[in-house]
């Protein structure tokens, strides 16, 4: 079940990015198109962040000079597949690239194997258990969960993760909104996801 607690932040969080002007919008994902991507990616978007593609989706400019991300908006409709896909894959990527170059063994896990192939071998297995990121924007991720809502926004690059948002609105100030100014001391983010919420 939907929550409306869930809806609404989901709305409010697609009024104010659209309230920048920066981007332009297409129409809102249907029941249809999300039915068909759950099914595709074997997930279920936490319900803000389904309130926020049904409001409207917006679309990626073309890209500047040097920009990494050249479609940071993933395209669920009609997008390459294998940029969805990569975007997708991106947090564990991430993980699995600094356990085999980088020495990183999460202490969950056991103890390392000496061998690096039989050490990528048990992160991958033991990263198939953990809750599952989606992509917002870029390297911003949000988790899955139908019936959830609230989480904070992570910014995930390979185990260098961070908050970028309290909630899916909060990070469309902090991400968007250029009268934006540092953080308040108030400002205490707790991440909702377990493994996740272990390396920030």
């Amino acid at each position: 079940m939907i929550s409306s607690e869930g809806v609404h932040l989901g709305a409010e969080a697609a009024r104010r990015l659209a309230e920048t002007g920066l981007f332009e919008f297409e129409p809102g994902l249907t029941d249809a198109e999300f039915a068909s991507i759950e099914r595709e990616h074997g997930f279920e978007f936490a319900d803000d962040h389904r309130a926020f593609l049904a409001a409207g989706l917006p679309v990626n400019l073309p890209p500047e000079d040097g920009q990494t991300w050249s479609r940071p908006w993933p395209e669920w409709r009609g997008g390459d597949l294998d940029s969805l896909r990569r975007q997708l894959d991106w947090p564990v990527e991430g993980v699995l690239l600094d356990v085999e170059h980088n020495g990183f063994w999460y202490a969950g896990w056991g103890e390392r194997p000496a061998d690096v192939t039989a050490a990528l071998d048990t992160a991958r297995r033991r990263l198939r258990e953990v809750p599952v990121l989606v992509p917002v924007y870029a390297h911003r991720y949000l988790p899955v969960g139908r019936g959830s809502f609230g989480h904070p926004v992570l910014s995930m690059w390979q185990t260098d993760i961070i908050y970028y948002g309290l909630d899916l609105l909060d990070y469309m100030h902090q991400e968007f909104d250029e009268t934006r100014g540092e953080a308040e001391e108030t400002w205490n983010p707790t991440a909702t996801a377990p493994f996740w919420r272990d390396l920030l």
